[in-house]
C-alpha cells in the first residue's frame, strides 16, 4: 500500500515498556489505532530491540527489551499489528535506514507520533520527521512515558519547543477524516 495519506506512528508499545506509569495509556492507543485502521489509514508499529553492548546497556546499565516477553507489542495491539507495518529499530527513532526507505515507497509525509515514551522515542521520532521535511504531530493524551507524569511533561515541553507548538495536539484535534467515530468498540481481551 503506498496511500500517501498520514501515517498513524504506534511507538514501542511493548510488554517491557509497560509499567505502572504507562499502563493507562494502552486502551487509550488501542482505541485510537482502532479507529485510525477503520478509517483506511496505515498504521506504523514500531519495535525497539535492545542489544548485548548496547549504548542502552553500556551508558544506563540496561539489559531491557532483548528477548521475549519483554519485546513483544502489548496483547491487546496484536490484533491490529497485521493490518499494519512493523518496523525493529535499536535506536530511538524510527528513522533508521530501513525506515527512511519505507516512508518514501509508502510516500509518508505527515506523521501522528503516540505510544511509550513521550520523553525519548515518541519525542526522537517527531524531532526527525521535523528535521526530514516531513510534518510531525505528537498526541499528548496518547502517549505516556514508563518513568511517570514528570517525564511525560517534560518530553511535552521539549516537543513544543522541538517541533512546534501547534504540533503538540490532543485526540479530539485529530481531523475527523482520520479516525472512524462509529460507536463500534475494539475487541475484547
Amino acid at each position: 500500500m503506498t496511500s500517501g495519506r498520514p501515517v498513524l506512528v504506534v511507538t514501542d508499545m511493548q510488554n517491557g515498556f509497560v509499567r505502572e506509569q504507562s499502563a493507562h495509556i494502552v486502551p487509550v492507543v488501542v482505541d485510537l489505532v482502532h479507529r485510525w485502521q477503520l478509517a483506511g489509514g496505515d498504521t506504523l508499529f514500531t519495535r525497539y530491540l535492545n542489544y548485548p553492548g548496547s549504548p542502552f546497556e553500556r551508558f544506563f546499565g540496561w539489559q531491557r527489551l532483548q528477548s521475549s516477553p519483554d519485546i513483544d507489542f502489548v496483547p491487546e495491539l496484536r490484533p491490529y499489528v497485521d493490518q499494519g507495518v512493523t518496523l525493529d529499530k535499536r535506536i530511538y527513532s524510527p528513522f533508521t535506514s530501513e525506515g527512511v526507505a519505507l516512508f518514501r515507497q509508502r510516500r509518508w509525509e505527515e506523521y501522528y507520533f503516540c505510544g511509550i515514551a513521550t520523553e525519548s522515542c515518541v519525542l526522537k521520532g517527531a524531532v526527525d520527521a521535523f528535521e526530514h521535511d516531513f510534518t510531525p504531530w505528537l498526541i499528548a493524551d496518547a502517549s505516556a512515558s514508563h518513568a511517570g507524569t514528570e517525564a511525560h511533561e517534560a518530553g511535552l515541553l521539549v516537543a513544543r519547543r522541538f517541533i512546534g507548538p501547534r504540533q503538540v495536539i490532543r485526540l479530539a484535534d485529530i481531523p475527523l477524516a482520520l479516525i472512524d467515530l462509529s460507536p463500534q468498540s475494539p475487541p475484547a481481551f
